[in-house]
């Protein structure tokens, strides 16, 4: 008699472990039933297992410092606000992990979403698609001005949620865990500190609207955005571990901060503030600034991190021009590659284009613009200057005169 064995883990046949034979391969019942377990296991060993994966991605999760030192390659200057972001960032990730029993208490940490503040310019979305790219998690980002109170025309703002399970490829959980980047949220402020008799739809109703997905709640939405409808399918999506950042320019708060140093005083016996004196920055700013400016309480409340972005200098634009990983010098060089031509900038030149971006008080974002106008005729002729290095000086900039051809090689022929 012919005793058959498994080929996988030498068993013998018998009747309570038989064999399934295959094309000259065998595997007995204990195997098939491994087998199934180690592929789909049962809810404990998957609860385990993801509990386990949470663990890993504690340990994992890059380091305040880490993620502030990858901001630096590609953010400039704004050291404080990278600081309190980062920390941020890595406080409320790891609070995710926390909750899921990796300890057995009853205590909950609450989530800290963030308020960047700084002038158009300085950074604030930059800073948040960056962190979003080194976490690897979906990120949505959202104009505030868009937004109205729901049933008037406009957003609603639950859209900003679909915008989030579109940015997770459609993933409810993945999008629980991301990061919504509203901008321009100074833009939803109340005119005034008192609240109006008519109703604010675009401004203090925004607010209020914005106060229970804020803070965490479920929400349920529409799956392709919209309006709600009656007999309308809904996604259900929960907010407490997603993060807020909100952004905005703030126009007129440095205003309000030289009132409350006292810079502008009317009548006699005060003293007038010299020039000298340090002006009011953004970060002097405090919460009760923000209320005064026409964010109502509730929502600065659920703000409790303020990270203010400075002014870019000088120094800081000609760094910018330079030095991070997709800088729009680095650009240029390789778009100017492509045609077979080596572009090379003057110090001076870099320091003009800096200057024009002050002017314009557009900040960084203004940059692209400014060598755009400069070089649009360089590169309408580019194709002709094959094996030739453009050499940009400062009268390219500020004149637009023509910049200077360097032959290196012989000029390729069609």
């Amino acid at each position: 008699m012919i005793h058959r064995h498994c080929s996988f883990c030498d068993a013998q046949e018998s009747e309570s472990n038989p064999l399934i034979a295959g094309n000259g391969v065998y595997i007995c019942k204990n195997c098939v039933v491994s087998a199934y377990k180690i592929m789909f296991g049962d809810e404990k060993d998957l609860a385990k297992e993801s509990n386990a994966e949470l663990v890993d991605a504690v340990h994992q999760l890059m380091t305040p410092k880490e993620l502030d030192a990858f901001l630096g390659e590609y953010i400039i200057g704004q050291e404080r606000a990278r600081k309190l972001l980062s920390v941020a960032v890595y406080n409320h990730y790891k609070r995710i992990f926390k909750m899921h029993n990796i300890t057995d208490d009853d205590t909950e940490i609450a989530k800290s979403n963030v308020l960047l503040i700084g002038p158009t310019g300085s950074g604030k979305t930059l800073m948040a698609q960056t962190i979003a790219r080194v976490l690897n998690v979906p990120l949505a980002i959202a104009d505030a001005t868009s937004l109205t109170e729901a049933g008037y025309v406009g957003e609603d703002v639950e859209n900003i949620l679909t915008k989030l399970i579109q940015a997770a490829d459609g993933d409810v959980e993945r999008a629980q865990k991301g990061i919504i980047f509203l901008d321009e949220v100074d833009k939803v402020s109340r005119m005034s500190e008192n609240r109006s008799i008519t109703r604010d739809v675009s401004g203090e109703g925004v607010q209020q609207a914005l106060l229970k997905i804020i803070e965490g709640s479920s929400v349920n939405i529409p799956p392709k955005g919209g309006r709600k409808h009656p007999n309308q399918e809904f996604t259900a999506i929960d907010t407490t571990n997603i993060l807020f950042i909100c952004g905005g320019a703030f126009d007129g708060l440095e205003d309000l901060l030289k009132r409350k140093q006292g810079e502008n005083v009317l009548g006699f016996g005060h003293e007038k503030k010299t020039k000298d004196e340090k002006k009011p920055t953004f970060d002097m700013v405090e919460p009760d600034d923000l209320v005064h400016y026409g964010l109502i309480p509730e929502l600065v409340g659920r703000l409790p991190i303020i990270a203010s972005l400075d002014e870019i200098s000088e120094d800081d634009m000609v760094r910018i021009l330079t030095e991070p990983k997709n800088s729009l010098v680095k650009q240029y060089k390789k778009l100017f590659a492509i045609d077979e031509v080596e572009l090379n900038f003057e110090e001076d030149s870099l320091r003009a284009i800096a200057q024009k971006a002050i002017k314009r008080k557009t900040g960084a974002r203004g940059l692209r613009a400014i060598l755009e106008e400069s070089m649009i005729d360089i590169m309408y002729e580019l194709p002709e200057y094959s094996g030739y290095e453009v050499l940009i000086t400062k009268e390219v900039i500020e004149d637009g005169e023509k910049p200077v051809y360097i032959k290196k090689t012989s000029k390729k022929t069609a």
